[in-house]
């Protein structure tokens, strides 16, 4: 399960996360289209995520996360050889609207669902493995961007689907629902003797319902801390390749080279998060990452050397993956496995915030400052003082099975 979730995570990051940078450079010299009109892009596909969030949440935790993915990946796939055949910027929109429905349904949130039924004990070295695969995917980037360079992006457009198609549904057949299903258990340890699951179901709490954990101040604390962070990545994701290319002179081959630093750094983190993260506090480990977010994109901001970039290679990178698999870990410590579909589901409506705001934010006052250094200041601060949502998110009491 973590092997396949994390190949798809891997499919997702280098075809689409980590590259779509690359397709904006390309297209606003190949189309003419401005950065605001192909943020536009980003933006319809985070905001796609929020507005069927709730309804995938719900299929997810009656049927299962199974059929969600397979359908997925044929839509990721079928996307992006749409994408190779548009001529307007209509049309791109739509193929990207294609995309987005199938990457939210093989995509991280999912995905997530599914591990999180499998794990407990060692949910969050579960999920930072899962994370591998998102984090590794930028190594892709590198020869992403060498085919938009050498092939056009028509070409790699297309090749991007078949590689999808061919790759991402073998690792789809891979996924199940629950392991009661098959046989197996949680954490694939022995299951508990049933006297003593008769005295804990007696005594004990229960999970928290979607209503319930509404309630909370840590799931809207959890939401926008999460929000939050995502101003920088959607940020970084779309506009750090054009920023390197304008404000630094890098070519797009170049840049790209340095988002595989990036990702190198973030395998990193994830590793970290790995041996750390069923230990230590999540949410104050997910506090700290979100100052090494800010810090990070204002040395790229205002970098004059190789070494700020450097820098912000390390410190982007390891925040991102050491805080990345921590936001649905802690939701699931939390509020239990019960309804976790319909609570991620429901706080992507809050995340969103920052998933499309920080491309939005960035490119328009690109377009009118003609230079990203606004822009990317204003979305580091708001990451730094994001770093607060977490470290007031405690851990809410849960409710005792006596209670309606």
């Amino acid at each position: 399960m973590v092997g396949a979730g994390c190949g798809l995570q891997f499919l997702q990051a280098g075809l689409l996360h980590h590259a779509f940078g690359g397709y904006l450079a390309v297209l606003q010299d190949d189309r003419g289209w401005n950065k605001t009109q192909l943020s536009g892009a980003a933006a319809l596909l985070q905001m796609e995520s929020a507005i069927i969030g709730p309804a995938l949440g719900w299929i997810m935790d009656r049927f299962g996360p199974q059929g969600v993915i397979r359908l997925g990946v044929l839509m990721f796939a079928g996307g992006f050889m749409l994408l190779s055949q548009i001529e307007t910027l209509l049309g791109f929109y739509g193929a990207f609207i294609v995309i987005a429905l199938g990457s939210s349904m093989c995509g991280f949130f999912p995905i997530n669902v599914a591990l999180i039924n499998w794990f407990e004990r060692w949910r969050a070295r579960a999920l930072s493995s899962l994370s591998l695969g998102l984090a590794m995917g930028g190594i892709f980037v590198p020869l992403i961007g060498s085919s938009l360079t050498h092939f056009g992006w028509r070409t790699t457009a297309f090749a991007s689907g078949v590689t999808a198609l061919a790759i991402g549904m073998p690792l789809a057949l891979v996924i199940r629902r629950r392991p009661e299903d098959i046989g197996e258990t949680v954490d694939g340890t022995p299951p508990p003797p049933a006297s003593a699951t008769a005295v804990e179901d007696a005594a004990g709490t229960r999970d928290f319902t979607a209503r319930e954990a509404l309630r909370t101040p840590a799931f809207w604390l959890l939401s926008l801390g999460h929000g939050f962070a995502l101003f920088v990545v959607g940020a970084v994701n779309v506009h750090a390749i054009a920023h390197m290319k304008e404000a630094l002179g890098y070519t797009v081959g170049a840049a790209a080279l340095v988002i595989m630093l990036v990702t190198l750094f973030q395998i990193g983190g994830v590793m970290i998060g790995w041996l750390i993260g069923d230990l230590y506090e999540k949410r104050l480990i997910a506090a700290a990452c979100m100052l090494m977010h800010g810090l990070g994109l204002l040395s790229l901001t205002y970098a004059d050397s190789p070494v700020w970039v450097v820098l912000f290679a390390a410190l982007h990178g390891i925040a991102w993956g050491l805080r990345g698999p921590f936001m649905h870990a802690i939701r699931a410590d939390y509020f239990g496995r019960s309804a976790i579909g319909m609570i991620l589901g429901l706080s992507f409506m809050i995340i969103v915030i920052g998933q499309v705001g920080g491309p939005m934010i960035a490119g328009v006052m690109a377009d009118v400052t003609g230079t990203y250094r606004a822009g990317f200041t204003l979305l580091a601060l708001l990451a730094c003082l994001g770093s607060m949502f977490f470290v007031l998110a405690k851990r809410p009491t849960p409710p005792l099975r006596s209670e309606p």
